[in-house]
């Protein structure tokens, strides 16, 4: 990111949240605007184009918890104007460096190494450094079948890259940038202000050091374009409701060099018609008739993958009671399986035969336990 991006890009307007925002909010805001400006959804809109690579960018900063603190410390620091040094600077009315007050001889890391990302240190160093690309996100929805057994899925992707007609200088095909003469390709220039030296964007190249004299009509001199791609992956065995699943190297390209992003995949799982999930076990409500629960019974239950299976129901069995049936649930990471849960519920039915009718009030006649005895006793009525 550029000095410009940091000092004059406000990317939390960029999203629409306050500064305060948790990465919950932000990530919650990202989500909605992706999907209202993807080029998928408005193809041939350049607005919507731009809006895209704009709440991307700004969405790569503010999501990272280290570059987020870099931003609002550096626009702390830098966006209204820098320090207000006291007078005679660092005495002797010498000029005050800031690039000696945070790099220092020998006093890497800390807030020494952000002013030099933001603004190279005023010497050049690590301005063309490597830079991670950003992560990026995908949703993809799945049959429950696939969710439990694993599947691989074709993903579409949009990323900004490289502009494929002038590969990322922002000139014209067939002119070139030319350095900028003004700050002498660094980015940034100093200025004295109250008796120190303070670096800022160069304002004749917004701080990237090059000039194009001729923009690339392509990307129009920005240097980089969004490119839609498709890739294919692996989604586990297992993989639950709103699970998120991070694939390395798969998010938006590195620049200068740096390694990509990662792809975080978003799952949605469909409901069955029969299982139900708990875990890494499934669930199944499984009707059985009186006299099954009564008197016991064996009986056939179906699985989500290979045949039936035999589950006995003991006499007695009330609705309700759940019953195991071992190895016949989702597929874990190591190999090893969850359980079947299958639970009882003893069907009444809504049409009765006279002989039935018969035969159940002769039953009746004989049940001499009040199942609701208990109910009356400790209500104390």
């Amino acid at each position: 990111m550029s000095a410009r991006d940091y000092v004059e890009k406000d990317y939390y307007a960029s999203l629409g949240v306050p500064k305060t925002a948790t990465q919950a909010e932000i990530k919650k805001a990202y989500r909605k605007l992706a999907r209202q400006h993807h080029p998928d959804a408005n193809k041939g809109d350049a607005a919507s184009e731009e809006k895209f690579k704009e709440i991307s960018e700004a969405y790569d900063v503010l999501s990272d918890e280290t570059k987020r603190k870099e931003y609002d410390e550096a626009r702390t620091l830098f966006g209204s104007g820098g320090f207000r040094m006291p007078r005679g600077g660092a005495g002797n009315g010498t000029p005050f460096d800031l690039g000696d007050l945070f790099g220092g001889a020998g006093g890497g890391g800390g807030f020494g190494d952000i002013f030099t990302t933001i603004f190279g240190g005023g010497r050049g160093r690590g301005a063309q450094a490597g830079r991670r690309g950003a992560d990026a996100e995908t949703e993809v929805t799945l049959s429950f079948d696939d969710a439990a057994r694993g599947v691989t899925v074709p993903l579409q992707l949009a990323s900004t890259g490289p502009c494929p007609s002038c590969h990322g200088s922002g000139a014209k095909p067939g002119t070139s940038t030319r350095v900028c003469p003004r700050c002498e390709g660094t980015g940034s220039s100093s200025r004295n202000a109250g008796g120190f030296a303070f670096a800022e964007p160069c304002r004749e190249c917004r701080g990237r050091g090059l000039l194009v004299d001729d923009p690339c009509p392509t990307c129009s001199g920005v240097g980089q374009t969004v490119t839609t791609r498709t890739i294919r992956t692996r989604i586990p065995a297992g993989v639950r409701d709103s699970q998120r699943i991070r694939i390395p190297g798969k998010g938006q390209p590195g620049l200068n060099g740096g390694p990509a992003g990662d792809l975080i995949v978003h799952v949605h799982v469909q409901p069955h018609g029969v299982f139900g999930r708990k875990g890494d076990n499934l669930t199944l409500t499984l009707p059985v008739t009186f006299p099954e629960a009564a008197l016991g019974a064996t009986v056939r239950v179906p699985t989500l993958e290979g045949p039936a299976v035999s589950v006995k129901i003991p006499a007695g069995t009330t609705s309700g009671r759940t019953l195991r049936v071992r190895g016949k649930g989702v597929t874990r990471r190591d190999g090893t399986r969850g359980d079947l849960l299958v639970t009882v519920e003893v069907a009444v039915p809504t049409t009765l035969t006279d002989e039935a009718k018969a035969a159940l009030a002769s039953y009746a006649e004989m049940q001499t336990d009040d199942p609701r005895e208990h109910l009356t006793r400790m209500a104390g009525t």
